[in-house]
């Protein structure tokens, strides 16, 4: 668990802001389309690198070339950026093609001094499930009023507490707003109101699906990095590992209802996932999410030390 280690990562990760960033918004959001015009063309000569700058693609550290730059064949219409000024990062949402086939893109970029640092790309290859939810989506664009901005720790312990609330299968521990929704590789998995859990977790809102406690199976959620933070616009942007043991068959609902777990969450693995949260009023709005499984217990390669 990462109980412990929480209150001090947050406490990082909140005083994380850099005084005087020179890079504003449109500078940030430049910087990403570069990098996806570059990736279209099979090309990072053009890309303004830092020397040094490093590239991770699903968590394994590779060159420019590599990866899905071998591999793509073109980008989609969808895109969605969002960006921390004061910490000098980025990072965007973007369908992609590769050979045929449509995957969705988390992209991360480290910018200093206009030049970019730190590449860390999450590809969410869903095979087998088309890209639905291909389209824009304004509350992630929508300025919140100057009075009712939460601070940049407030923010992070907001979107904490939702693995907090995976971790510990409770509702209780996370703000939702009435109308939370949520994308995962592009597709919604939940309802847009907060109905009565009925038995299908894709049928319910967030709150409902917190509320039932059907997370008992998921491990931890650890390596909790939060490097996006945007109060003007109340968004944090996490990438963390949700660890799954396998050990548990099934579940014992709130309600009492017995939940038999479904496979892969039967053997040990992990999904490695970009979360990008909207927060309203203190609540949970939207999330928009990418993962991919991995080898359990794998580390992301941007953390010198496990929590």
């Amino acid at each position: 668990m990462a109980l412990l280690a929480a209150p001090l990562l947050l406490m990082a990760q909140a005083g994380k802001a850099e005084a005087g960033a020179d890079c504003d918004r449109a500078c940030l959001e430049g910087l990403g389309n570069a990098y996806l015009a570059a990736l279209a063309a099979k090309d990072a000569a053009g890309l303004p690198l830092s020397a040094g700058a490093r590239y991770t693609e699903n968590g394994q550290t590779m060159a420019l070339g590599d990866g899905m730059w071998a591999s793509v064949t073109g980008l989609g219409p969808y895109r969605l950026h969002f960006s921390d000024v004061k910490a000098g990062e980025t990072a965007l949402f973007a369908e992609v093609e590769e050979n045929g086939t449509r995957a969705l893109l988390n992209l991360r970029l480290k910018v200093i001094d206009r030049k970019i640092s730190e590449m860390e790309a999450i590809v969410a290859r869903e095979d087998k499930r088309p890209l639905e939810a291909s389209y824009d989506k304004p509350a992630f664009h929508a300025v919140v009023p100057p009075g009712k901005r939460s601070s940049r720790a407030e923010l992070i312990r907001i979107a904490d507490s939702y693995f907090e609330g995976i971790v510990q299968a409770t509702g209780k521990l996370t703000p939702f707003h009435p109308d939370c929704i949520r994308f995962e590789n592009g597709t919604q998995t939940t309802s847009s109101k907060a109905e009565r859990y009925v038995g299908t977790l894709h049928a319910v809102g967030c709150q409902a699906q917190f509320d039932s406690g059907f997370s008992k199976f998921v491990t931890d959620v650890r390596e909790r990095r939060f490097p996006i933070v945007d109060e003007e616009r109340g968004l944090v942007y996490s990438i963390m590992f949700w660890d799954h043991r396998g050990n548990i068959p099934q579940v014992t609902l709130a309600d009492g209802k017995v939940m038999k777990v479904p496979y892969p969450f039967t053997r040990p693995f992990t999904l490695m996932m970009g979360e990008l949260f909207k927060i309203e009023d203190g609540k949970i709005r939207q999330i928009e999410a990418a993962h991919l499984a991995v080898p359990y217990k794998m580390p992301s390669g941007w953390v010198e030390k496990q929590p």
